[in-house]
């Protein structure tokens, strides 16, 4: 595929209230925060991100209310096409997220504009892309199905992240896609495997082994934290992974991140290993700095850790 290939994410689009605590509160519980932070946020937003500061050419589709003006101005700012983000009168989406002194997390999410798609934003997607485009999904929008369906029909390549994960993925047309991106949870309950030697190097092959026989058109791609990833296509499997680049801080985004350098390195034609390093070096970077959009790193960072 061509590296002058533009990714066209339908994403989401959110405002991130993040409160920082000594640890995540239980049903019933009180706690202080110390801190209260608002960020750019979302997975499709964070996901543009990376792949703007990884280099790839990036049109973001989406909607937001009068409230969040400032994430597309944010995207904009670092090289991303927001021409498809429409304003509407539906507030922006929006989460409440804990992050606990062990990097933890927990997310309450309000969809808000993010669940208001309708047909002709379908339409506007695929109205402004090129049979050489790729167009990237998660789970965080309405018509994901519709979305799949329609863009396949039209020739453009789909790659997707199904996070966060619900019992309505299985039903999307999954088999059109030609990247599957998702962690040791989202890939069992894809899979539907659940294995006695659970988070062992044979139970994560098993998995995607499964996902390459359920979908057999797609680059299957399993991240795994700390252990790096996998990724696997007709021509074999291989994995890579990255040292820690310090302690923990917040992991809110480090699955955004790698999407976006892999999905990145993958058009441009990078060899599979090294791109799969990459994004592993990207990630590892990014649990190290607070903030899900503003933890992702230039590309001059993480070229400058590979070294």
């Amino acid at each position: 595929m061509s590296n002058h290939a533009v990714i066209h994410n339908a994403g989401s689009l959110n405002i991130d209230d993040v409160f920082r605590t000594s640890h995540i509160v239980r049903p019933g519980e009180t706690i202080p925060s110390r801190i209260l932070e608002r960020y750019a946020g979302g997975k499709g937003l964070n996901q543009t991100t990376a792949l703007a500061r990884a280099g790839a050419r990036v049109r973001h589709v989406g909607r937001i209310g009068e409230d969040g003006l400032f994430l597309k101005h944010g995207l904009a700012a670092d090289g991303a096409d927001v021409s498809g983000i429409a304003i509407g009168a539906i507030p922006t989406g929006h989460a409440i997220i804990q992050v606990a002194d062990d990097g933890e997390n927990a997310i309450v999410l309000y969809g808000g504009a993010n669940r208001s798609w309708d047909e002709s934003d379908v339409d506007r997607l695929i109205a402004g892309a090129t049979p050489k485009d790729i167009v990237l999904l998660q789970n965080e929008i309405n018509l994901a199905p519709e979305i799949l369906t329609k863009a396949s029909n039209a020739g453009l390549a789909l790659a997707m992240n199904p996070a966060p994960m619900g019992p309505e993925v299985i039903d999307y047309p999954l088999e059109r896609l030609s990247w599957l991106v998702v962690n040791e949870i989202e890939g069992r309950e894809l899979s539907g495997i659940e294995l006695e030697n659970s988070g062992t190097d044979e139970s994560y092959e098993a998995i995607v082994m499964e996902l390459r026989r359920l979908f057999p058109k797609a680059v299957i791609v399993i991240t795994l934290g700390k252990k790096g990833a996998i990724r696997a296509d007709a021509s074999g499997m291989i994995r890579a992974s990255f040292p820690d680049q310090g302690p923990i801080v917040d992991t809110t985004g480090a699955g955004d991140t790698f999407m976006g350098y892999f999905l990145a390195g993958e058009i441009s034609r990078m060899p599979y290993e090294e791109n799969l390093r990459r994004a592993c070096a990207a990630g590892a970077i990014a649990v190290t700095r607070k903030g899900a959009t503003q933890g992702i790193p230039l590309l001059s960072e993480v070229e400058e850790i590979l070294k």
